[in-house]
């Protein structure tokens, strides 16, 4: 089974240090997803859950959408790039947007009901997130019905045909 996360941190203070991000980045390099969060609120039923992602351009985010009414999701680009769409509730496109973390860190607020993913662009991207806990698995998101399903043939390059859209 593939690791998806690191354990949650411990202590009172957090400092995300250059050890902490090649662990993370070389985590991500070695994953089956392509990709690792490293959890930085202390209990997984935290009322703000903190993560940070390590980011490969061959993962798959599939495209979501948090139901709840307090499901906003804010993401900051710490390193890297991303193509960032948002659909309707058929899939068509609805925005995209090149997100990136030069000259400045990138920022992306989402609302709940909002059907979204990314397409990660450089190697060894770190993106910040910040969503309202506690986390369920089973209300936390909704996956779309018309976009494949991650580890499927088709998933790997499902991003391209909305790039060009």
């Amino acid at each position: 089974m593939t690791k998806l996360a690191f354990k949650n941190v411990t202590g009172p203070i957090f400092t995300l240090t250059e050890e902490m991000i090649q662990q993370g980045i070389r985590a991500s390099r070695e994953s089956e997803r392509r990709r690792i969060i490293l959890p930085i609120h202390r209990e997984q039923d935290a009322e703000v859950q903190r993560m940070v992602n390590f980011l490969q351009p061959d993962t798959y985010i599939r495209p979501h959408k948090h139901p709840l009414q307090h499901a906003t999701e804010s993401l900051v680009l710490m390193k890297g790039s991303i193509h960032f769409f948002t659909y309707d509730d058929s899939g068509e496109v609805i925005s995209k947007h090149i997100v990136e973390s030069k000259p400045h860190p990138g920022v992306l607020d989402i609302e709940p009901e909002v059907w979204h993913s990314f397409k990660v662009l450089e190697p060894d991207t770190l993106l910040f997130e910040c969503k309202r806990g506690p986390y369920d698995a089973e209300t936390d998101k909704i996956f779309a019905h018309w976009a494949p399903e991650e580890g499927s043939d088709e998933a790997m390059n499902w991003h391209e045909g909305k790039e060009r859209q």
